[in-house]
């Protein structure tokens, strides 16, 4: 995940202001206000849009480019002073969520940490599982943004004492405005592509490592759902299980199939999800009335997983509204869209309506 935190604060700090000559040379202009600009962009499209760029980037301004009936709106604000990342606040966080999941790996291997506090040794297979998933997803992020030129800070940890996980996952915070809609998709898809190619290994192992045992010979199983990806990977390992038989996870296994229920909720395209990123660059203005069908399928997923209504309540909490690009008018590259393809077909192999109802849980 990756929330904005980009500067939009046209009165949050000083600057110049570019002659309207150096603008009328790249752009037609019919109104020109101290923080909004409306006129025509002159062609060729792509050179003037660019040229415009620098005139603002040299005056201190943060530009906003969109499309707008009849021409093109530039939108002004000066950029926000940002403090120094406090990167011991990641560092403790981290150390924090280390411990925590360590905590519940020793719990699904059957040892009690609190008793005996060694035990936690055993909790490692399951913490480096869970932990290397999480942290490539966001890593991804982190490196994709700051390579095309985007203030990310480092991974954000998040260590709860819940007894399946141990964690809520983790984010980074994007600090200044994404270039263009390409590189939002760029910095979107980056962390669920490599995340999951990281799960994908960590499940084979996992399961590798997992057993088939009678149905109800595991006391204290938690019954899971099964994505596609998860189902494959299975049927791989242990092939046509015949009646009456279940998979007893390893923590491994169990840390793979987390990873790819993640992966699914941050590629859910609506809000500032992965997947909100890639519907905003692609959907365009229909991005909003697209948010919406989503979360009311959300709503409707509640009659298999009363978690998705809940969720569905959090996106909206936190709003639908999605901050812009500086370049909303330059369309997406090809790569750019090959990008969007990818995602959606993540999202197919990683979701699962019913997160909770088939394999079992040691």
């Amino acid at each position: 995940m990756m929330p904005d935190d980009a500067a939009r604060d046209p009165e949050a700090g000083g600057g110049g202001r570019p002659a309207a000559a150096d603008v009328a040379r790249h752009m037609e202009i019919t109104e020109y206000q101290p923080t909004r600009l409306l006129g025509r962009i002159r062609d060729p499209l792509r050179d003037n849009l660019a040229a415009l760029k620098s005139v603002f980037r040299t005056a201190g301004l943060v530009a906003y480019f969109r499309a707008v009936p009849g021409g093109h709106e530039v939108t002004l604000a000066y950029p926000r002073d940002r403090r120094p990342p406090r990167r011991w606040v990641n560092l403790v966080l981290f150390l924090a969520t280390v411990l925590s999941t360590l905590f519940v790996g020793a719990m699904q291997s059957g040892y009690n940490p609190l008793a005996d506090p060694l035990a936690l040794v055993h909790g490692v297979p399951f913490s480096l599982g869970i932990l290397g998933i999480l942290g490539s997803h966001e890593l991804a992020h982190y490196f994709a943004a700051r390579r095309l030129g985007v203030d990310a800070t480092l991974p954000y940890f998040l260590p709860v004492p819940h007894p399946m996980t141990g964690t809520m996952g983790a984010f980074i915070r994007i600090r200044t405005p994404v270039p263009s809609k390409g590189a939002l998709v760029r910095v979107g898809v980056a962390g669920p592509l490599v995340g999951f190619l990281v799960a994908v290994p960590v499940t084979a192992i996992g399961l590798a490592l997992s057993r088939v045992v009678t149905v109800g010979q595991a006391q204290g199983g938690i019954p899971l759902g099964s994505s596609l990806v998860f189902w494959l990977l299975s049927v791989a390992r242990f092939g046509n299980l015949p009646p009456g038989a279940d998979v007893l996870l390893h923590p491994v296994a169990f840390a793979g199939w987390l990873g790819f229920f993640v992966t699914a909720l941050n590629l859910l395209p609506v809000g500032q999800l992965d997947g909100g990123h890639v519907a905003y660059a692609v959907l365009g203005r229909y991005r909003r009335v697209f948010g919406w069908v989503v979360l009311g399928c959300l709503v409707l997923l509640g009659l298999f997983w009363l978690g998705w209504p809940f969720w569905a309540a959090m996106v909206a909490v936190f709003g639908l509204r999605h901050p812009p690009p500086l370049d909303d008018i330059t369309p997406l590259s090809r790569t750019d869209r090959v990008l969007a393809v990818v995602a959606l077909v993540i999202l197919i192999l990683t979701f699962m309506p019913a997160p909770f109802g088939v394999a079992r849980l040691l």
